[in-house]
């Protein structure tokens, strides 16, 4: 998984990517809140962020706020690195649109411990958008059943999109997820089977029978 990091201390900064790609991640490197925030906007923008708060011309939590401002990026899951540990400074970090912080000096269990939540809520995020796209699909399917649906009089043929001609059971196998199972019901066994059946006995001589 990519992991974006943002440090303006270029000591700091090798340090925890050494430690990530160890670890097994693939990195995108930036070393201030401007050029952390251009990758964030990108397409291809990793979904997990580390930004150091104190950084020259933007700081951590300002990416926080216009990450979670903007609704043309894709969300990431973000951690603030920071070297303030009073409670009101890491309810500001918070507050602007972190995921979750953790503080300078870091111990290397804590911040792998830490990075693994990031990615399991990443994969989490991406299963649920996967089971909202295939919900959409199924409600355009079942949308395009709805309105006024031209069918044959006679052979009872529906007109689909093309203006083609198909059976009713195609057509509708095509546009939703049912199956069909064939049978008889009790008014066509009355009205069709059954005086089939009484035609077939009297046209069968007894010794065929």
């Amino acid at each position: 998984m990519k992991v974006l990091i943002a440090e303006d201390d270029p000591v700091f900064c090798r340090l925890i990517e050494t430690k990530l790609v160890k670890w097994g991640y693939e990195t995108v490197v930036t070393h201030n809140g401007i050029e952390a925030w251009e990758v964030l906007k990108r397409e291809d923008a990793p979904p997990l962020a580390i930004l150091d708060w104190m950084m020259p011309d933007m700081d951590g939590a300002e990416v926080c706020g216009k990450a979670r401002e903007s609704s043309q990026i894709r969300p990431a899951y973000i951690i603030l690195l920071t070297a303030k540990d009073r409670s009101e400074d890491i309810t500001k970090g918070l507050q602007a649109g972190a995921d979750d912080y953790i503080t300078k000096p870091f111990d290397d269990e804590e911040f792998q411990a830490r990075i693994k939540v990031g990615v399991r809520v990443v994969r989490l995020q991406r299963l649920l958008s996967d089971r909202v796209t295939e919900l959409e699909a199924s409600l355009r399917r079942v949308k395009q059943l709805q309105g006024l649906l031209p069918i044959c009089s006679y052979c009872k043929n529906i007109r689909n999109d093309q203006n083609y001609w198909q059976k009713v059971e195609s057509y509708i196998s095509e546009h939703t997820e049912v199956q069909f199972t064939h049978g008889i019901c009790p008014e066509c066994f009355q009205r069709i089977v059954e005086p089939e059946l009484e035609r077939l006995k009297k046209e069968t001589p007894l010794s065929d029978l």
